[in-house]
């Protein structure tokens, strides 16, 4: 598997002196009817209650704007895991403790979700394709093995370029767990151009962190490893979770994706043309969301 890259070149006509100035200015106004917005929002109550999240709980900000909010609904709708597992050679952790982590989620998702398994180090490798049947992942689960250097963000791009993207229009409940300590050594893409991909696709990056083979060392031209596993979690919804007990992690994020998902719907007022837009979902006490930080100019 490997990550494609197109550069799309556009020559835009200003149909008016009006249009041309509010292009440069970055925001033009977009009537409701023209663009829809959908975001996934994870919403849990605190106390534990499983009594559902209503519109009239929350509110959401576009870019400091207040937004009127069309819908808001639970999504039981199936998931699509991809599991990312770091399989160079430094990673400290063995095999086998990353083929059990693997083991742990084919056997705690839920019916008609679907799993794929892909190891990296230079390349990103499909080690099981979607599937939802234990017997298939047993097997393949030997081509797990530790050697090279971890391409991290390559991919990041490359699964959700070929996996990922082609189920955009059938399946919105898509998330990228990693099960790694987030070192990055010689990826063509940077990290803050992937992150915007998990952005603009609106796929959720949980993690499963593996203690930083780097000891925490300051790196000259990206973040430091255990940043990137934060930054990459808080900035798509997800979340970071311990390796300590993948069982646990495992039905936390699954049960999380089918019970706790919900498909927030609006029309944005304006938007920006250049800029990323910073998203804020506040709800009230005793509500605990999670949500994409920023919608990305497309």
């Amino acid at each position: 598997m490997r990550a494609r890259h197109q550069v799309l070149l556009q020559t835009v006509l200003p149909l008016s002196v009006c249009a041309l100035a509010l292009s440069q200015a970055g925001r033009r106004p977009v009537p409701a009817r023209e663009h829809m917005m959908t975001l996934n929002v994870t919403a849990i109550r605190a106390d534990g209650s499983n009594a559902p999240v209503n519109s009239k709980e929350i509110s959401l900000y576009d870019d400091g704007v207040e937004q009127t909010i069309q819908s808001f609904n639970p999504d039981p709708t199936p998931a699509h895991i991809v599991l990312l597992v770091d399989n160079s050679k430094s990673l400290r952790t063995d095999v086998p403790k990353l083929a059990q982590v693997a083991r742990e989620f084919i056997y705690e998702i839920f019916e008609g979700d679907q799993l794929l398994i892909v190891g990296y180090d230079e390349n990103a490798e499909i080690v099981t394709d979607w599937t939802d049947n234990p017997k298939q992942v047993e097997a393949p689960l030997n081509m797990l093995r530790k050697r090279g250097e971890p391409h991290l963000f390559d991919a990041i791009s490359a699964v959700i370029d070929e996996a990922l993207r082609p189920m955009s229009g059938g399946s919105r409940k898509r998330a990228i767990v990693l099960i790694g300590d987030g070192l990055d050594r010689g990826s063509k893409i940077k990290f803050k151009t992937v992150l915007a991909e998990l952005q603009t696709e609106d796929i959720a990056a949980y993690a499963l962190q593996i203690p930083d083979r780097t000891g925490g060392a300051l790196r000259r031209d990206q973040p430091k490893p255990a940043q990137v596993v934060k930054q990459l979690a808080e900035a798509t919804g997800g979340r970071v979770l311990s390796l300590d007990d993948p069982r646990t992690a495992a039905r936390s994020i699954c049960d999380e994706l089918r019970k706790a998902r919900y498909l927030l719907t609006y029309s944005p007022t304006s938007f920006s043309s250049f800029d990323a837009r910073r998203l804020l979902v506040a709800g009230n006490a005793g509500l605990n969301l999670r949500y994409k930080a920023a919608q990305p100019p497309k």
